[in-house]
């Protein structure tokens, strides 16, 4: 399983330039991804063939790379970017490989996630310091993705997510939940248009607003930890208030009595009924 860069060319090991020649078979996500990948190196494999191996079919495909070990040939596995089978195809791979005894061996390199927190600044000290969840992409169904910012509420520790540029201006809205939490946005990681930031939470949305650049490449972001797992009020008050209200006047008593801007009240009461489903909000 061989790590390729994430954006810079640069960030590539000499082991992994080594695989990538020398392997009698290279299987990848893409042909045409890596053959460009292969040609920014130099590398020549035009006398042997490669196996695309994606996320339709993968199951398929993994016989197929068993049977080649079997042969007793060694075959490199890359995915367009970054690490396989870590949100990547490759996982399917790597358990029918295993299961059939084979070895399967890790060729690290660049990763987002860690670039991301290496750059985040959580400071020693924080709550359960060191510690990270791996949240990867959220579910794209509205409501099943605000059911899993609504837990991130109580999660504590520093968690890492993954978006695509078509999707984070609704998950920024929908993060708003989190009010002030820091969040570090990392865009386009180790690209040339690289953009790092940390603000909070309730911010992300008008954050992406001010430059139009900043909706496009791929994202990951840290949500700083936090030791206080409470609902925070602004929440509590609008959640009171949209069980008994319409939205619209739900949130002006809302922006009343918190002094939260009646934008982002009105954004994290959307996020709400979204999720919630129930007669009260759909109403509203």
């Amino acid at each position: 399983m061989v790590a390729t860069p994430i954006g810079n060319l640069a960030d590539i090991s000499l082991r992994a330039l080594y695989m990538l020649q020398f392997a009698d078979i290279l299987a990848c996500e893409d042909t045409r991804h890596t053959q460009a990948l292969l040609h920014a190196y130099g590398i020549d494999r035009s006398h042997t063939p490669m196996l695309a191996v994606h996320q339709h079919n993968e199951v398929e495909c993994a016989q197929q790379v068993q049977e080649l070990l079997g042969l007793g040939l060694r075959v490199a596995y890359v995915s367009d970017a970054g690490t396989p089978a870590i949100s990547d195809p490759g996982a399917r791979l790597v358990a029918t490989l295993r299961a059939a005894h084979f070895p399967v061996v890790p060729l690290p390199g660049a990763c987002s996630v860690t670039a991301a927190l290496s750059v985040a600044g959580i400071a020693p000290g924080t709550t359960q310091q060191g510690a990270f969840v791996f949240a990867g992409f959220l579910p794209q169904k509205t409501s099943e993705r605000t059911a899993a910012i609504e837990a991130l509420v109580s999660e504590v520790r520093t968690v890492v997510l993954l978006e695509a540029p078509h999707r984070i201006e609704s998950l920024a809205t929908a993060l708003a939940l989190l009010n002030d939490r820091l969040i570090t946005v990392g865009r386009e990681l180790t690209k040339q248009f690289e953009e790092i930031a940390t603000l909070q939470a309730k911010d992300f949305a008008s954050w992406l607003e001010q430059d139009g650049h900043r909706l496009l490449g791929e994202f990951t972001l840290v949500l700083h930890p936090t030791s206080a797992p409470d609902t925070p009020p602004n929440l509590r008050v609008l959640k009171l208030l949209l069980d008994q209200l319409p939205l619209k006047t739900a949130v002006k008593l809302a922006a009343q009595l918190t002094g939260e801007p009646r934008n982002s009240l009105y954004a994290l009461a959307l996020s709400l009924k979204a999720g919630a489903g129930s007669k009260d909000l759909i109403s509203g």
